[in-house]
């Protein structure tokens, strides 16, 4: 496993470096748990991963905090953590979750109002996607560009509301393993279906955009509901299909009923 560092000096170091640096390990770290290097499951220390990537402990100490926070971690109490596993449900439920509160943005923009100069930034990056799915065939650039204005588009349309409760909880939640709002796009890219999805997706942006501009608030809350369905599909069918997603073995999926 190769260091984040050849060398780590291990007294203090200026507060922007080390915030900087617990930053890369947080990353390394949530990389290693996706992927697969630390299983679910597995007990993880300070001093076992300080021997491990090869830095202090302060930074150690502060991803696995973060890692906590973020649900990928469950904090022991006799000390250290252990990778944690989630069910299809826990995930289906963080996905309805973050359906509902952008739901309620989308309702709070649509009756407080917005202006068309607002809305801009959002049609400009419609439009882009737009373009991106014009094509006859998406390969997996064109899939991971989808990802990033998918996210940005997200990213904007929750702060249309101008709440920044909303805003907060919202971006809490989209940091969930698994919610996020291209979660399972990156996974379906060989799926035959996957552009029709993508598509299907792209119409209720242009929707939301259009209830907000029209100021319906009932009309753009269900949109949003509506849309947080398709990632839940996304899921089902990355799960069906034994993807190499990243995660995956962190998932369980729903038994099989038997009569």
């Amino acid at each position: 496993m190769p260091k984040l560092a050849p060398s780590v000096r291990h007294d203090a170091a200026p507060a922007e470096d080390s915030g900087s640096h617990a930053v890369k390990v947080q990353l390394r770290l949530r990389e290693m748990i996706l992927a697969g290097e630390l299983a679910a499951g597995s007990r993880i220390t300070e001093l076992g991963m300080v021997e491990r990537l090869g830095v202090s402990r302060t930074p150690i100490r502060a991803a696995l905090i973060r890692l906590e926070q973020e649900g990928l971690l469950q904090m022991l109490p006799a000390g250290g953590y252990v990778v944690r596993t989630f069910s299809e449900s826990d995930v289906a439920d963080a996905i309805e979750l973050r359906g509902t509160l952008e739901g309620l943005a989308a309702r709070r923009a649509a009756e407080r109002g917005v202006d068309d100069s607002a809305l801009a930034p959002a049609r400009q990056l419609l439009r882009a996607i737009d373009d991106l799915l014009a094509r006859s065939e998406l390969d997996d650039a064109a899939f991971g560009t989808y990802v990033q204005l998918n996210r940005r588009f997200h990213e904007l349309l929750a702060g249309l509301a101008r709440s920044p409760v909303l805003q907060r909880e919202i971006e809490r939640v989209c940091g969930m393993p698994f919610a996020s709002p291209s979660g399972f796009v990156i996974q379906q890219a060989t799926s035959p279906r996957a552009r029709d999805m993508l598509v299907v997706a792209q119409n209720q942006h242009w929707l939301v955009i259009e209830a907000i501009s029209e100021r319906e608030g009932a009309r753009a809350e269900a949109i949003l509901r509506e849309h947080s369905r398709l990632a839940q599909r996304n899921l089902r069918d990355a799960l069906q299909a034994h993807t190499d997603m990243p995660g995956a073995g962190l998932i369980q999926p729903r038994p099989i009923l038997t009569h």
